[in-house]
């Protein structure tokens, strides 16, 4: 297609002058001109001038129409990209996503450099993080004594799940972490040789870009997901974590804390809904995390062995350390006079059998052969020890500290284990197979038939009976089988990897008591309770799996409390808990609550969880809570800053304890990049810390509580008027958004819904809250605010926003919802929204329920900027609101061909290149926008 010449004329005139730059964000707008520029000349150079051309024009018409609103611009430009072939469609979809990557990396790199800059200025940082926090300490009199003491009894721990949103392949992320260490080694280059030097090795890696594929091929394995998930350890958590606890040790004068910072997983343990995740998808995961953690010890090792060059003569060794040098079998005589060196042969060399025996694998250097393996990670960890304490009591505190300290930090945190892999099943699954193995044991003909009370009776029974169930020739059914062999695999990796590698079992859809006795008992029929409920086992009865209920939606929220009540109401089921590690930890899932009722009331009533559970446990004093939390990328499934987020929750929550889920494109945004990585793990320890020892004694006033209810009463019945109520809206929903064609992107080994349907009930969280955003609507993350507010305030205005503005100024969990809500409609374009709304065939229902959503936006918009007293969004945070305005022209080109492609596809024009432009366009939104899953 041949750009006519009133388009180009067009696009020339449209281009708006530039905006003044504030002087802070100068060095940000060079590094994107630069980007977007090397960029450019990657298009010319494989695309043609042509295709350039189109591209620069579809640019300039967007910038025009978006900032300027320029109607004739906006006209050309919906006219230009109707026209564009497939092909060409591809090419222009590629280049806008590509420069978003771009742009997220130069504006990831930006804060670490203002951050870099004040430190060395010697300014303090008026910003989130570890030396502010430890600052509000400090005025608290709060010490180093205390501070030290909160650590030692926490337990912090972000978990990696595996959910389809995540939509970049590997060799991309790979490639923009390059990217990001070469445009950062710029701040520091003087020389024109330096800087031309470095765009040379910049424009290679964008030309690499231009010529990766932007999707996979194939739907991704659990087995390519974790893989996904260790690259992160590789590049960011095996090196930065260490160094984190050394910065936090800095700070409380030199004391140690154990380990209180550790990660967690659930890629290839998390079963809910996804049947490719087995018994050996366990095994792999376990094994691969093992083998991740191995070599990085051994590299690690042999860097030490190369550096501790230390001589008896000069050095000086303990007995201890000589006896360990003696044990390494290396008897090299150029080494005799280097003890340490010799000893760390030794341990590379045991480690190397370690790696043999767990993995199969092969270390990459021998100085002696494989030696005998270490039976656990505490035998490393002694060896390394005894290496430390040589060095320190010879003086070589600055020796140690290098990397041996990190190392030995780095096995006490990730052992054998490297992280503790969650296992989770759905009730429903637990159910079935009890069924069968109370059916074949003629214990129960119908098990599931059974009322609650008596289901908790047999259960109550069966568990204070030291006999099994299960019967040993007895061969069920393959879904039974299945069930049974994740528990006897787990037993395995358990003894292979040690106790941390697997810790909790979730259960999914927790609604009664007897869903969470129905784990025990699988986990007394495995062979991982020892002892029964009979009184007579008080002493030894105990289980190795924490059963932790996840409750979900609104109703199961609402229930948790009473459920946990119940539960530990049953006769030996605390002594069973204080004798496993006196520990409860309790899921909060964010995603379903909020596809349930609304953003209001998924936050009201995981709020209000919250206080309850926390209120039922101060009763129990010997068994501490742990709340777990789902949360997701988008507002509409928990996301928003972590540290706000963990600052909002109720006071008495949190404790030193906290669990919490990071997802999607997420995980890669927070944690691909390990200066990035380290700034956000800074952040959960630092707003963990302020929650602890700060808001202990902060509760809302009753009246906040009152007026957050009557609220969350008012937006639930908005949201599920429309959602659940209206009618049609489902064939809107499929129509109006990218939903089906998600649902075939290659992001993830798990199916988009629960059950082959349309009902919005069975539809998972995630890709619902995704295809909302890609459609620019993200109705999940506001819809019913605009509402609830509008009828509070309609009795009686002022004094009733009076309230509601103290509550913003006072309230930590109602300032966060504001501003994320305010956040997730700086992102909403309805302009936009209306072009996927024309997708809907029948278009008497797709006007009446786009003015049901263009009136609650509306409304939502308007109680926003009453509560915040501004009309301009985000106006606390101006850099997102840069970055917004600056970003959304090269966004929209993408919605619009997305929309266009997609009406294609559906009209029957099934051709590959469509079906490809319409995945790459959803890559490129979801680069764009960032938190969209």
């Amino acid at each position: 297609m041949q750009l006519d010449a009133q388009t180009k004329e067009a696009a020339a005139q449209a281009q708006s002058p530039a905006e003044p730059e504030a002087r802070g964000d100068l060095p940000l707008n060079e590094d994107i001109r630069l980007l977007g520029r090397l960029l450019g000349d990657a298009v010319r150079e494989q695309e043609g001038d042509e295709a350039f051309e189109r591209i620069e024009t579809i640019r300039r018409l967007s910038v025009a129409a978006s900032r300027n609103k320029d109607q004739d611009a906006a006209v050309k430009l919906d006219a230009l990209l109707r026209s564009l072939t497939a092909k060409e469609a591809t090419a222009v979809i590629r280049a806008f996503s590509y420069f978003s990557h771009l742009a997220n990396i130069a504006e990831d790199l930006h804060p670490l450099k203002e951050r870099a800059r004040a430190l060395a200025a010697g300014g303090v940082l008026d910003e989130p993080s570890l030396t502010r926090s430890f600052s509000h300490l400090r005025k608290a009199a709060i010490g180093p004594g205390k501070i030290a003491a909160a650590l030692s009894r926490g337990w912090i721990s972000p978990v990696l799940t595996a959910h389809p949103t995540e939509v970049r392949r590997k060799s991309l992320l790979d490639t923009e972490r390059a990217i990001f260490t070469l445009l950062a080694q710029r701040e520091h280059m003087k020389s024109k040789a330096e800087r031309a030097q470095n765009e040379a090795q910049l424009r290679a890696r964008v030309m690499q870009l231009w010529q990766t594929e932007l999707l996979r091929e194939s739907r991704l394995t659990v087995r390519d997901e974790i893989e996904n998930s260790l690259s992160y350890y590789r590049s960011t958590f095996l090196r930065e974590i260490p160094k984190l606890y050394g910065e936090i040790e800095a700070k409380l004068d030199g004391l140690r804390v154990p380990p209180f910072l550790r990660m967690g997983a659930w890629v290839g343990g998390d079963r809910d809904g996804n049947p490719n995740v087995t018994a050996d998808s366990l095994a792999t995961a376990l094994r691969m995390q093992c083998e991740t953690a191995l070599r990085h010890y051994l590299v690690e090792v042999h860097e030490l062995g190369a550096e501790l060059s230390i001589s008896r003569r000069y050095g000086g060794a303990t007995r201890a350390l000589e006896e360990l040098a003696q044990r390494s079998g290396d008897d090299n005589p150029h080494r005799d006079n280097e003890p340490y060196r010799r000893a760390l042969i030794g341990v590379y060399s045991r480690l190397a059998g370690t790696l043999e025996k767990l993995t199969s694998g092969q270390a990459m250097r021998h100085a002696v052969a494989p030696g005998a393996p270490y039976a656990n990670s505490w035998a490393l960890l002694a060896d390394l020890v005894t290496i430390d304490e040589s060095l320190r009591i010879h003086h070589s505190d600055v020796i140690a500290s290098q990397r041996l300290e990190p190392l030995i930090r780095a096995v006490e945190v990730f052992g054998f284990h490297l992280a503790t892999l969650d296992l989770r099943q759905s009730s429903d699954r637990h159910e079935e197979t009890i069924s069968e193995l109370l059916a074949a044991a003629r214990v129960a003909e119908d098990y599931a038939a059974l009322a609650e009370v008596e289901k908790q009776q047999l259960l109550m029974r069966l568990l204070s009976d030291p006999r099994p169930v299960r019967l040993p020739e007895k061969v069920y059914s393959d879904r039974t089988m299945s069930e049974l062999a994740i528990f006897e695999r787990a037993v395995e990796m358990r003894r292979l990897y040690g106790d941390e590698a697997i810790r909790h079992y979730i259960v999914s859809h927790t609604e009664t008591v007897s869903d969470l006795l129905e784990v025990l008992l699988l986990q007394k029929e495995c062979g991982l309770m020892r002892g029964t409920l009979d009184p007579r086992d008080a002493e030894a009865v105990a289980a190795d799996l924490i059963i932790v209920p996840l409750f979900e939606t609104i109703g199961d929220l609402r229930n948790a409390a009473p459920i946990m009540r119940a539960f530990y109401a049953l006769p030996g089921i605390q002594r069973l808990v204080v004798n496993s590690g006196a520990q409860q930890d309790i899921m909060l899932g964010y995603s379903d609550s909020n596809k349930d009722g609304g953003i209001l009331t998924s936050i009201w009533e995981l709020y209000r969880a919250s206080t309850a559970l926390a209120d039922f446990f101060a009763s129990m004093p010997n068994i501490a809570m742990r709340l777990f939390h789902g949360r997701g990328g988008t507002v509409g499934r928990g996301g928003g800053p972590s540290y706000d987020a963990i600052l909002a929750q109720p006071p008495g929550t949190v404790n030193g304890q906290i669990r919490l889920t990071e997802q999607g494109e997420v995980i890669a945004a927070k944690y691909a990049n390990p200066q990035i990585g380290h700034v956000n793990l800074e952040l959960l320890v630092a707003a963990t810390l302020e929650a602890t020892l700060l808001s202990q004694h902060k509760a809302p006033p009753p009246e906040f509580l009152e007026i957050a209810d009557e609220l969350s009463r008012a937006g639930m019945a908005a949201y599920r008027g429309l959602v659940y109520e209206t009618e049609g809206f489902v064939d809107y929903y499929f129509a109006s958004t990218p939903i089906a064609e998600i649902a075939s992107l290659n992001i993830g080994s798990r199916p988009a819904s629960r059950k082959p349907s349309r009902k919005i009930e069975d539809l998972r969280a995630i890709p619902w809250s995704f295809s909302w955003a890609q459609a620019r609507v993200a109705l999940p993350g506001w819809f019913g605010f605009g509402s609830a507010i509008a009828g509070y305030l309609s009795a009686d205005e002022k004094p009733r926003l009076d309230l509601l503005r103290r509550m913003a100024r006072e309230w930590p969990f109602f300032r966060s919802l504001l501003s994320n809500i305010d956040m997730i409609l700086s992102k909403t374009d309805l302009e936009i929204a209306r072009r996927y709304a024309d997708l809907v065939e029948d278009r008497a229902l797709a006007e009446r329920i786009f003015a049901m959503i263009e009136a609650e936006h509306a409304r939502s918009v308007a109680a926003l900027e009453k509560i915040l007293g501004t009309k301009e969004r985000l106006a606390d945070n101006p850099t997102l609101a840069r970055s917004i305005r600056h970003r959304f022209p090269y966004i929209a080109p993408l919605n619009y061909i997305q929309a266009e492609l997609i009406r294609r596809h559906r009209a029957g024009m099934t051709d590959a290149e469509i079906r490809e432009g319409i995945l790459m366009s959803i890559n490129g939104v979801s680069a764009g926008l960032r938190n969209t899953g």
